[in-house]
């Protein structure tokens, strides 16, 4: 009771009932676009949050994430990555599975499903990244982010796939960094 910062951890849908007093603050990183029901998360984080008190998201997987700059970048390394993974393993992805992540709202949509919960927006901003090869070698072994491009594909070959097809793309482009925008949301509970 006497602490100045208590960290929670918990599974988002069971959030109220994991914090027994009203929070100040709920941060949410880079995870949203993972929820299925985002009204059920959003009830959820409302009950959490006490009047007054902010919700914070972030998410680099909405409608605008991928700046239109960055497109080439994307085609060659998913097409390297499913050639290595044809040819390497004999496999490719089960395209008819979309994944939540695949499901992307725009800024606006965020911004409406926030405030339909009892929260006030008072900062959303599109936060431009340049990301270099090191970043997408990382996610490429994040089971989240392999089960959303190459769904139905045993992880570890599908990050072997990514992780290589993410070598040649940038070596074969020249290029040092491939830009990745991240939307940035502070809400406040009225």
């Amino acid at each position: 009771r006497d602490a100045a910062v208590r960290f929670v951890h918990s599974r988002v849908e069971l959030l109220s009932d994991a914090v027994k007093e009203s929070a100040d603050t709920v941060f949410f990183c880079n995870a949203i676009h993972y929820v299925s029901d985002k009204d059920s998360l959003m009830a959820e984080i409302s009950k959490a949050v006490k009047p007054g008190g902010k919700f914070a998201f972030n998410t680099s997987f909405f409608q605008g994430g991928q700046p239109p700059e960055s497109q080439a970048f994307y085609r060659k390394w998913m097409l390297k990555a499913s050639r290595i993974l044809r040819s390497k393993y004999g496999l490719a992805p089960a395209r008819s599975q979309k994944v939540e992540s695949r499901k992307q709202l725009t800024p606006d949509q965020y911004r409406d499903l926030v405030e339909s919960h009892g929260f006030v927006v008072i900062k959303q901003e599109i936060d431009p990244v340049q990301v270099p090869l090191e970043g997408w070698v990382d996610i490429s072994g994040f089971e989240d982010f392999i089960t959303g491009i190459m769904p139905g594909v045993p992880l570890n070959k599908a990050s072997a796939a990514l992780q290589e097809g993410a070598i040649q793309t940038f070596r074969e482009m020249g290029i040092e960094t491939v830009p990745r925008n991240w939307l940035d949301v502070i809400a406040v509970r009225v």
